[in-house]
C-alpha cells in the first residue's frame, strides 16, 4: 500500500480531479491517507484512514510516507487543542489548527515527513484517558463562531458533520464523515429528555433525510454548525433558534455514542484523576 500524509494547515478534498470540483471534506495538518489512485502528475484519489473517506487532492498537497513511518505515527500521537498555533521547523512556521495530528509528540517535539518540529501549544493524547462528555464539551466550545463551511473541518470554516467528527475524534472517538453516516452509531435514546451532555441529535430535511447533526450540552442546549458554530435551544420538536426566534431544524432521533457514565468509585480514581489532568489544561 502507499501512504501518504497532510504537511500542510489544511488541504481539501476533492469530488473529482479538478480544482474546480467541490470540496467534500478536507485534510488537517498531519493526517494520512491511503494513495489508491494518480491522474497525471497532479491529482491523488485517497482514502482517509481515519474515516475511510475517499476523494481527489492535489498530489502537491501530501508527501509519500513508508509503511514504518505510517506504522509509527499511528501508533504515537497527539491532537492540537489551540485553534490556530504556528509549529516551527528548519527556519519557518507552519500554521497548525485545533484538531490536526502531531505524529510521535513527546510534549515539546514532533516529526513529520523527515522534519523536526517544535510545538509550543496545548495538546491532548486521547489514548491517555477514557472518552467522556466533560472533555468533548470544552473542546467543543472552542469552535464557537467558527464559520460554516460546507466539507470544511477546521476552524476557519466547518460543516455540521465535521464539527462532529472532528471533537469526537480528539477525544477517541471514530465517526464517519457525514451525518447520515454518524446517525448509524452508537444506541438509540428513545425521548430528548433522557438525553445526555454529549449525546448526538440528528435532524431532517423536507424530504425525511439526516441533513444535520449537533451535540446535546445539556440543560436543553445543542451546540452545532449552522451558519457558524453556535449554541441553541433544543427540545422534542427540535434546534430552535436564539436570535430570530425560530424553529430551523425538524429533531429525528438522538443517539448515545459515548458510553453512560457510571457513578464513582475507589477502582476509577486513577482513570478520574487522567481525565482531570486533560480538563485542567482548558
Amino acid at each position: 500500500m502507499n501512504y501518504a500524509i497532510c504537511p500542510l494547515s489544511v488541504a481539501p478534498i476533492r469530488s473529482t480531479s479538478s480544482d474546480s470540483s467541490e470540496m467534500v471534506s478536507q485534510l488537517l495538518f498531519g493526517e494520512m491517507v491511503e494513495v489508491l489512485e494518480k491522474r497525471g502528475k497532479n491529482w491523488s484519489k485517497v482514502r482517509c484512514i481515519w474515516d475511510n473517506y475517499i476523494g481527489w487532492v492535489d498530489t502537491k498537497q501530501i508527501r509519500p510516507i513508508t509503511p514504518t513511518e505510517f506504522e509509527s505515527y499511528q501508533n504515537n500521537f497527539a491532537y492540537s487543542i489551540e485553534l490556530v498555533q504556528g509549529a516551527m521547523t528548519s527556519g519557518h512556521y507552519v500554521p497548525v489548527t485545533i484538531g490536526a495530528t502531531l505524529p510521535q509528540f513527546d510534549g515539546v517535539n514532533f516529526n513529520l515527513d523527515g522534519s523536526s518540529y517544535t510545538f509550543s501549544g496545548q495538546a491532548i493524547v486521547p489514548s491517555d484517558f477514557q472518552p467522556n462528555a466533560e472533555l468533548l464539551i470544552k473542546i467543543a466550545r472552542r469552535y464557537l463562531y467558527a464559520p460554516y463551511l460546507w466539507g470544511g473541518r477546521s476552524a476557519f470554516g466547518i460543516d455540521c458533520s465535521g464539527f462532529t467528527q472532528i471533537i469526537f475524534k480528539m477525544i477517541g472517538v471514530k465517526l464517519p464523515r457525514d451525518s447520515s453516516q454518524q446517525v448509524e452509531e452508537g444506541e438509540m435514546v428513545d425521548f430528548v429528555e433522557q438525553a445526555q451532555a454529549g449525546d448526538l441529535a440528528f435532524f431532517e430535511n423536507k424530504k425525511g433525510k439526516i441533513s444535520h447533526v449537533g451535540v446535546l450540552l445539556g440543560d436543553n442546549k445543542i451546540i452545532h454548525s449552522s451558519g457558524q458554530v453556535r449554541i441553541d435551544k433544543m427540545d422534542h420538536f427540535g434546534i430552535f433558534n436564539v436570535d430570530t426566534e425560530k424553529y430551523t431544524h425538524k429533531l429525528r432521533v438522538t443517539k448515545r455514542v459515548l458510553p453512560t457514565q457510571p457513578k464513582s468509585s475507589k477502582k476509577e480514581e486513577s482513570d478520574e484523576s487522567a481525565i482531570s489532568n486533560q480538563i485542567e489544561i482548558f
